[in-house]
């Protein structure tokens, strides 16, 4: 069995330093693996990301993320990227995977940041416009690397694969949201992808009004860890042979809302 423990939308700035820390104090006897969904930070700024890092330095278990919107917002993707990496040992991901020996259990994460589109039906085409093209060829290009990033994974022998992303791989956990905004959440190319590696979860964030629980066409199950939806330091999910079992959400005394 291996635990699970995922949040995203956390934002934290220079008014936040030590918020989470209080509930992470017991997470190596809850969880084997801390996921972080993006929107770590407010604006992306590396005086941002080092409060990331002091937040989840020490976690005692091992610290996999993936970047979101907001940490893109300064332009300095590298440099906080290597701050969390540097300073506290979380494994950021784009466009790549991990695997971990967990109980016995070789389990992958591959990451990606994700994009917008929207999803079958109500989503945004190539055709027109050289921007409308590109931001469409943009999307493809993350479900395409997160394809590649789960199937080294497979080549690699993971017993259990985790898709990681900020953007949302279905419509499902959007529930919740203005509609109108749903095309600029997610995207269905990412959920497409999901299914081929017959995933066994798909994390994501980014849907502050969202709800938790999805799942993909091909019944991959999907959950929406923004903070904001699950009202914890972190949500918790246990995975066993490839079937995802009992889910129990956080209860860490001092636990942010």
């Amino acid at each position: 069995m291996i635990r699970i423990a995922a949040v995203g939308d956390v934002h934290l700035g220079e008014d936040a330093r030590g918020r989470l820390r209080p509930a992470l104090e017991h997470l190596p006897e809850r969880a084997d693996v801390l996921l972080l969904a993006g929107d770590l930070t407010r604006h992306g700024t590396p005086a941002e990301a080092r409060i990331v890092a002091e937040e989840f330095a020490d976690a005692g278990v091992p610290v996999i993320a993936v970047l979101g919107n907001h940490d893109y917002h300064h332009d300095a993707v590298d440099e906080v990227t290597a701050i969390l990496d540097g300073e506290a040992g979380i494994r950021v991901l784009e466009g790549d995977g991990v695997v971990l020996a967990v109980n016995g259990t070789r389990f992958g994460v591959a990451g990606v940041k994700g994009f917008a589109g929207g999803f079958e039906g109500r989503c945004a085409s190539a055709f027109g416009e050289p921007e409308m093209k590109a931001f469409v060829e943009h999307t493809v290009d993350t479900a395409d690397a997160l394809r590649s990033a789960l199937r080294t994974l497979k080549e690699l022998d993971a017993d259990v694969r985790v898709a990681l992303t900020h953007y949302s791989p279905v419509p499902d956990t959007l529930h919740g949201e203005p509609p109108e905004i749903h095309p600029f959440l997610g995207a269905y190319q990412l959920g497409e992808v999901i299914d081929e590696a017959e995933a066994a979860l798909a994390v994501h964030g980014h849907a502050h009004l969202g709800c938790e629980h999805g799942v993909t066409p091909g019944g991959v199950r999907v959950r929406n860890v923004a903070q904001p939806v699950i009202r914890s330091a972190y949500a918790l999910y246990c995975l066993d042979e490839n079937v995802e079992g009992s889910e129990d959400r956080a209860t860490t005394p001092g636990a942010h809302r």
